[in-house]
């Protein structure tokens, strides 16, 4: 049994012939944000999905808080008993309904009491600084405000992790600056354990507390940041 906020644990996953991922290990600290690099293809977004419940390995164990989600031992715990949070690539916002409905689904989904919703969806359209979109639509939002109802949909039901894919690739270099530091901003003032995937080494080097390095469907290097150094 693994105590990390999350553990991954010589986790295989095959798609026909092909190893997206080979014999992967990875533990995340709680509160950490760990962000892996690599190029497409070499299995990050495939690691992600697992972890999210997205997928289910051929084999090997996933770990959140001391509890295993999945491997050889259990049933898989399905994605929304997980306690996790996720910010697709291509962000996912549902386009029949307006801001703060998409993040009040999120909340019904998983049993917030009623008289909860409301103020909880406040609260994070307020963390990302959007309260005043909440009766809009994702068509009537620039692309930088649907990043940011997608964050808050993310993190609006307390998640034990947050998982982002490739969330700013989409953007212009300046509008992806502006976010980089809000998710930076955000991480750290939720606290909340954070695994990111990217191509982009600007995001590793303002995000990171640790980086993962991946290449071919296995774990190539890990490193601890200064900003984890500096947070010691």
């Amino acid at each position: 049994m693994s105590t990390a906020a999350l553990a991954v644990t010589n986790v295989t996953k095959r798609f026909g012939s092909h190893h997206a991922l080979d014999g992967v290990s990875l533990d995340v600290s709680t509160g950490d944000a760990v962000v892996i690099l690599g190029p497409s293809g070499c299995g990050k977004t495939t690691l992600l999905r697992l972890i999210a419940g997205l997928e289910v390995p051929d084999s090997g164990e996933i770990w959140l808080s001391g509890t295993q989600v999945a491997g050889p031992r259990r049933s898989m715990v399905a994605s929304h008993q997980r306690g996790i949070g996720f910010v697709f690539q291509d962000l996912a916002l549902w386009p029949h309904l307006t801001v703060e409905k998409n993040l009040g689904f999120v909340l019904e989904s998983v049993k917030t009491p009623r008289a909860e919703r409301v103020p909880r969806v406040h609260e994070a359209l307020k963390l990302v600084r959007i309260e005043e979109l909440s009766t809009r639509y994702p068509h009537e939002l620039s692309g930088g405000e649907q990043q940011r109802v997608a964050l808050a949909r993310a993190v609006v039901g307390r998640p034990r992790v947050l998982l982002l894919d490739e969330p700013l690739s989409s953007l212009d270099q300046e509008l992806r600056v502006t976010l980089r530091a809000e998710l930076a901003r955000l991480q750290r003032a939720l606290h909340v354990t954070t695994v990111y995937v990217t191509h982009d080494r600007e995001d590793a080097a303002v995000l990171a507390d640790c980086v993962v390095e991946m290449r071919a469907g296995r774990i190539a290097s890990v490193r601890d940041t200064k900003r984890k150094e500096e947070r010691a």
